[in-house]
């Protein structure tokens, strides 16, 4: 009954957790990583809990989530800064055919006065 409980409070806490990694100031990797590893032990130590080794399944769980986490945040952290760089190619091409434009009309206008 009290391994139980340890599984029970380290879910909680966990879970409690969740929301100050995921507002902090961290990167996309980071984050992924810090949930997994949170998630995946606390899913551990329900599980260790179940087969009576819940720091057991604790530390697996961690290792398992964590190793998860990094590699879902890293993906979604890759996808950011490629989204960025097509943002930045859009507008810089935005300008570019604003500028063509505005010397388009002008050489119009020349050729109207000649």
């Amino acid at each position: 009954m009290r391994r139980n409980w340890m599984a029970t409070i380290a879910f909680i806490s966990a879970m409690s957790a969740f929301p100050a990694v995921s507002s902090a100031q961290f990167t996309e990797t980071q984050k992924g990583t810090g949930v997994g590893v949170l998630l995946g032990a606390g899913t551990g130590a329900i599980v260790g809990a179940a087969v009576h080794h819940p720091v057991a399944g604790t530390f697996i769980g961690a290792g398992i989530g964590g190793v998860g986490g990094y590699a879902v945040g890293h993906e979604l952290e890759q996808q950011q800064n490629m989204n960025y760089q097509n943002r930045r190619a859009i507008i810089s091409q935005q300008r570019q055919i604003e500028q063509q434009r505005r010397e388009i009309l002008q050489l119009q206008q020349v050729q109207s006065t000649e």
